[in-house]
């Protein structure tokens, strides 16, 4: 299990909050997701076996945010 927190610019209020965690949360692989708004961060537990930090980072700027690289 691999553990990674992004730096997500954009989100701003629950719904964000929910769009992302709901996002990533549906990806195959991915055991936990959390989003920090007050921090603009995103914790995700994940398979590298399964799901990959690109898989992540497509999911969240689908919802319309940035990851940082």
């Amino acid at each position: 299990m691999t553990t990674e927190t992004l730096k997500v610019q954009g989100m701003s209020c629950a719904h964000c909050v929910q769009a992302v965690e709901g996002s990533v949360g549906e990806l195959k692989g991915v055991s936990d997701v959390t989003v920090h708004l007050e921090k603009g961060t995103v914790d995700v537990a994940y398979d590298r076996d399964v799901t990959s930090h690109e898989d992540i980072v497509e999911a969240i700027d689908d919802q319309g945010y940035d990851v940082e690289q």
